[in-house]
């Protein structure tokens, strides 16, 4: 630490400074896409709360057609929630990196083989939280009712 504070070399620092702006660009990225996700979700719990007040009133048939509804904005949901929490790991995986250029820059360890793997790990987690989230809008899709009949 004495380099950090103690007037050593700024050009170490500035370099990691450049290192860390495309990981921190990339966390932009998937604080946007954290922001769709948790919009979507409270879209789901909306609707599903909307529909679970009219179950009282209805019987049948209707009643019948609203649990199938909660069932699919339940099962939208727990896919939504799932992406968010991997995609919550991807951002976190992506902040580490960023201390871990850091920490390698005013610190003689080698950190390639950490950064390595922390932003495999939030490639991975990214990934899979996409691909959970497409999984929710193609079943959001599914479900989709235009003009009174299920598409």
């Amino acid at each position: 630490m004495a380099n950090l504070f103690g007037g050593g070399d700024v050009s170490t620092v500035a370099h990691a400074i450049q290192l860390a702006v495309a990981p921190a660009f990339l966390l932009t990225g998937v604080g946007a896409t954290l922001n769709v996700m948790a919009h979507r979700l409270a879209r789901v719990v909306d609707r599903a709360r909307a529909l679970e007040q009219r179950m009282d009133s209805v019987r049948g048939a209707e009643r019948e057609q609203l649990l199938r509804q909660l069932s699919t904005l339940a099962r939208r949901a727990k896919l939504i929630g799932r992406a968010i929490t991997l995609c919550t790991f991807a951002a976190l995986s992506v902040a580490s990196v960023i201390i871990v250029l850091f920490l390698g820059s005013v610190t003689p360890v080698r950190v390639s083989v950490p950064v390595a793997l922390l932003f495999i790990l939030a490639m991975l987690a990214l990934i899979s939280a996409l691909l959970l989230f497409l999984r929710e809008v193609f079943l959001a899709t599914r479900s989709l009712r235009i003009g009174g009949r299920e598409t």
